[in-house]
């Protein structure tokens, strides 16, 4: 850190931005006009978004270092021509593959063809077989299941049923008439007919196919909830016996279904997450004519088939996106080929990263951080006037149970049973890295949680709250500028990481995160009138955000977004507390500093809008908006900074400017 004055001590050297570029400020444009672009709009001009990408922003440019840095960890593992059988072996050949057009190519369809064939031979006596294969193997037709932790008691699996069985992941591509829906369920369906030709299927059969998994899918949608509805955790806690959930859904031979799907035998409870969707499911199973259900299976297996096949799949899939996403040119092979590679082994691909770029003093400083993170939370929460006493008490216990991970994980994932061969093709290949993450998912059936584990790689540009483990975890790869430079100044890095840090603190106290306790369980520890308060204000911080139009005809979805939107806001709130009292400790008068010209809680302020510079197309824009749960870039800065009063004293904003709200209007939650 750059920042190093102690009480009594000499002024310390003048302070220079590091992470942020003074270059990319917008003068013309004032900070109570529109804050995001009085920080960013010189950055949105030096990065104009090319062909590759729906959208380009910080996480973007410090992913294309991540990707650069793995390529090269790769490519040197393989110039090590590694035995058959090791880590560096099975990487190498993963990636090699994923490379070699010409072999996919002449390859063609030919790898599924005999499981294409499996299907549509399936007397009706064996149809109960194809379910179980298909759901056992290769997708998971009209609904999902699987071990997840209890939510009732983190600390031993559940087993979960939970709705499914859609290709577009929402249900308002099915069943909202409006343009732009319309425009991606049309899209869908050229990509079924397409993808069925390229598989050897005539464009009459391949007609007859998209409509069944139309019909089918858009039966699903009719009971699946809504985005909204999803974000209701206790909602879906809905435990049933093993014989009740066979009364339920008789048309499922359930007995069968854990034995040969997962290995594992019965389970005396199921917890069964959207009823009304999973008894649509079990509707469809006992209704649909042998054809119809073929039908669906049969794009099923070629759609979760079709990126480890040939060029033709792959261009055919792209040219989905481009309606979905805007894109214009397909990610370049060497960066689809480290995706795949790292989807396969990403722990192996990691402990390489962490070796050679991360160094100890990053996880030192981070440590120290997130427990100044902390203790400016627990401040908070001592100090809110909403909460009662009681209340504040559990929450204080939650927060001092926080368990953090920095880095990556202390236990590194074991590949030694995986098996690759390079006589198979990449698609069997694929299939069975597939299968042995699915049988690692299942053997953690009848044992204790593991809470070692981590949810992503240390090469992840991304962090995240677990509520379940009651956990905040920061992989590596975001310990880079904008969000953390040793070099940078205080200012900068709380600004940066210290609001991440925050963030992800914060989602254990939103929305979601506050239905459980300091264990991870599923626990209402709320007292009932400051549940009431919680939600009254965090339905104004909806309203807020459902308020702002995104493009012409189309708002902002608060109640989608309100996790983030509460964490992002708890975060600033943390972080400057945070920042503040480390000046103090330091004996550093923020009040008589300078960096470059700048007061530290404007560059603070600053380096916060700076994370979240991007350019994005419109059609992005619209499918982000519709699916994400995170707000637009934009809005997480200016409809988020709208309610904290010290950043409108540190840019002198006052009644009458855009930027400004009455503090009447303001919503301030933790």
């Amino acid at each position: 850190m750059a920042v190093t004055v102690s009480s009594g001590a000499s002024a310390a050297a003048p302070e220079h931005l590091k992470s942020l570029n003074p270059e990319y400020f917008d003068p013309t444009t004032g900070a109570g006009q529109d804050f995001y672009l009085h920080v960013n709009k010189g950055w949105e001009e030096a990065h104009p978004l090319t062909a590759e990408y729906s959208r380009y922003g910080q996480f973007n440019i410090l992913n294309d270092t991540s990707e650069a840095r793995i390529k090269d960890l790769v490519l040197n593992l393989a110039a090590t021509n590694p035995e058959p059988g090791t880590i560096a072996f099975k990487v190498s050949t993963i990636y090699n593959q994923a490379m070699d057009a010409d072999r996919r190519n002449a390859e063609g369809a030919t790898p599924i063809q005999a499981h294409l064939k499996k299907i549509e031979e399936t007397p009706h006596e064996g149809m109960e077989d194809l379910f179980l294969w298909m759901h056992g193997n290769y997708a998971s037709p009209f609904f999902g299941a699987g071990p997840m932790e209890d939510l009732a008691n983190s600390s031993e699996y559940a087993m979960y049923v939970s709705g499914g069985g859609l290709s577009l992941g929402d249900r308002d591509y099915y069943l909202a008439d409006d343009q732009r829906n319309t425009e991606v369920r049309n899209a869908l369906k050229r990509l079924i007919v397409d993808q069925m030709m390229n598989a050897g299927y005539k464009k009459k059969d391949a007609t007859r196919i998209m409509n069944n998994v139309m019909k089918i899918e858009t039966a699903i949608a009719e009971e699946t909830w809504t985005r909204e509805e999803s974000r209701d955790i206790p909602r879906q806690y809905n435990p049933r016996s093993f014989a009740e959930l066979k009364e339920m859904y008789p048309a499922i031979n359930w007995d069968r279904f854990f034995i040969e799907t997962m290995g594992i035998p019965s389970p005396e409870t199921v917890i069964v997450t959207e009823i009304n969707t999973v008894q649509r499911a079990n509707d469809l199973m006992a209704s649909l004519t042998d054809r119809e259900i073929k039908d669906y299976y049969l794009w099923k297996y070629v759609n979760q088939a079709s990126n480890k096949l040939s060029d033709k799949f792959a261009d055919t899939n792209f040219e989905f996106s481009k309606v979905v996403s805007g894109v214009q040119e397909q990610r370049p092979r060497w960066k689809r080929a480290l995706s795949a590679t790292e989807s396969a082994m990403g722990e192996a691909i990691g402990e390489l990263y962490v070796e050679k770029y991360f160094p100890p003093s990053s996880k030192e400083y981070m440590i120290g951080l997130v427990e100044n993170l902390r203790t400016a939370l627990g401040k908070h929460i001592i100090n809110l006037p909403w909460m009662t006493d009681d209340t504040k008490l559990q929450a204080i216990k939650k927060l001092n149970a926080f368990t953090v991970k920095i880095g990556y994980p202390d236990k590194w994932k074991d590949y030694t049973t995986m098996e690759i061969d390079p006589a198979l093709s990449y698609y069997e290949n694929m299939h069975n890295v597939g299968m042995w993450h699915q049988r690692e998912q299942y053997a953690k059936w009848g044992k204790p949680v593991d809470r070692t584990e981590w949810g992503m790689t240390p090469q992840t540009v991304n962090a995240y709250y677990n509520p379940l483990a009651n956990e905040i975890v920061f992989p590596a790869a975001i310990l880079q500028a904008p969000f953390f430079d040793p070099e940078a100044s205080d200012a900068e890095n709380y600004g940066g990481i210290g609001v991440v840090i925050g963030h992800e603190m914060t989602h254990g106290f939103d929305d979601q995160g506050r239905n459980f306790d300091a264990d991870g369980n599923m626990v209402d520890w709320w007292t009932s009138e400051d549940a009431e308060a919680f939600n009254k204000m965090a339905q104004g911080l909806v309203e807020q955000f459902n308020a702002v139009e995104v493009l012409p005809g189309l708002n902002a979805n608060g109640q989608y977004t309100l996790g983030e939107n509460i964490a992002d806001q708890g975060g600033l709130r943390i972080a400057r507390t945070a920042f503040l009292d480390s000046q103090k400790k330091k004996g550093v008068d923020i009040a008589a500093e300078k960096i470059d010209g700048l007061d530290p809680m404007q560059v603070f302020y600053m380096n916060y809008a700076n994370l979240w510079a991007n350019n994005i197309r419109e059609e992005e824009m619209r499918s982000l908006t519709q699916g994400d749960v995170h707000s637009l870039g934009r809005n997480r800065v200016n409809v988020t900074l709208r309610n904290i009063a010290p950043f409108f004293d540190a840019f002198q904003i006052k009644d009458g400017d855009p930027m400004y709200r009455p503090e009447s209007e303001r919503v301030v939650i933790w």
